[in-house]
């Protein structure tokens, strides 16, 4: 069986591999009991060992170990005291999500995944990073969401398994990009809320999601 401390290494990798992050950039954390191990503060993620990754009580917020944790720890540890369900915690700067919620617009629905997978995105207006404040902001949105966009910074996606919460995180960038593609080709057709509803309904969908949770 894979140890937290394997998976938040596979999927930091992962986050600077598909371009989600560049340099020093994002955070991630997953929980394990009482606490939860988050990324190392000024490091790049993909370059963290295993013995790096930064224990934290989720309670109390007392680091339990060496090194400096992420600049973002608030915006994590309050994810996790505020939705037990969550077991994962991203956070990312992905390039057109970034783009296209900067203007004030919200990333639509174009293509059948994102809607089925992605029940609803909120979206925070710019709060400078790494703050309480923008962690109180976070705090106000995540009882009804697993996405969160902050606008002029990046995305947060939650999950009940690290890969789900990276597959919320792939589905928005995705999203984002496929909207300003064809926003630049043309005028794009935008799926209804009636078409939304049907493939959220779908069991092939709802299976995929089980097994992203239980993954």
């Amino acid at each position: 069986m894979v140890s937290v401390l394997e998976q938040l290494s596979l999927y930091a990798k992962k986050l600077v591999q598909s371009g989600l992050v560049v340099g020093a950039g994002g955070n991630l954390s997953i929980r394990e009991g009482d606490y939860m191990y988050i990324s190392p503060s000024g490091f790049d993620l993909q370059e963290i060992e295993d013995h790096q990754w930064v224990k934290v009580d989720i309670r109390t917020g007392d680091v339990l170990s060496d090194l400096k944790p992420s600049s973002e720890i608030l915006m994590h540890l309050e994810c996790f005291r505020n939705r037990p369900d969550v077991h994962a915690v991203l956070h990312a700067h992905p390039s057109y999500s970034v783009g296209v919620s900067s203007t004030g617009k919200e990333i639509p629905s174009m293509f059948p995944d994102f809607p089925a997978m992605v029940k609803n995105i909120a979206y925070i207006d710019y709060v400078i990073p790494t703050t309480n404040v923008l962690a109180e902001e976070v705090v106000k949105v995540i009882d009804n969401t697993d996405v969160i966009v902050m606008r002029n910074h990046g995305v947060l996606t939650l999950g009940k398994s690290m890969k789900e919460a990276y597959f919320f995180m792939q589905l928005t960038e995705e999203a984002a990009k496929v909207y300003t593609i064809s926003s630049i080709v043309g005028n794009p057709r935008v799926l209804t809320e009636e078409e939304c509803e049907d493939l959220k309904n779908l069991s092939a969908e709802r299976y995929r999601a089980k097994l992203l949770k239980d993954s």
